[in-house]
């Protein structure tokens, strides 16, 4: 495994939830990536969020490590979950909640219930 797939290994087992992203949390730097960390952001879970903007390697790296052309890339318990677009769906259909449930990571259920309301 290259240096980079070892980092990302790391980040994805030392973290219940990891976004690789454009931006931060905080400060998204793209419309996708500001979408799936509003998503997480709102419904308060912990997660940790790599910029992949602040390094060429690990930009190009997830991609190959995930084999998902795309970022942004949501990872829980180590396992990929998708990008922006299935993060959407996952979302409005309820999905997330169940992974996180089945996952033990802690989220608001009232918060993404009201996601579903506002954008059903």
């Amino acid at each position: 495994m290259s240096d980079t797939a070892t980092q990302i290994q790391e980040q994805i087992t030392a973290n219940d939830v990891v976004l690789y992203m454009k931006g931060t949390k905080e400060m998204p730097q793209c419309g996708f990536s500001s979408r799936v960390a509003g998503v997480l952001n709102y419904m308060g879970v912990e997660f940790a969020d790599v910029n992949v903007l602040a390094d060429d390697a690990v930009r190009q790296g997830i991609k190959d490590f995930s084999d998902w052309p795309t970022v942004p890339q949501l990872y829980v318990k180590g396992e990929f979950v998708g990008g922006c677009d299935i993060i959407t769906e996952m979302t409005m259909s309820g999905e997330l909640d169940t992974l996180f449930e089945t996952n033990g990571v802690t989220y608001d259920k009232d918060a993404a219930e009201k996601i579903r309301e506002a954008n059903g």
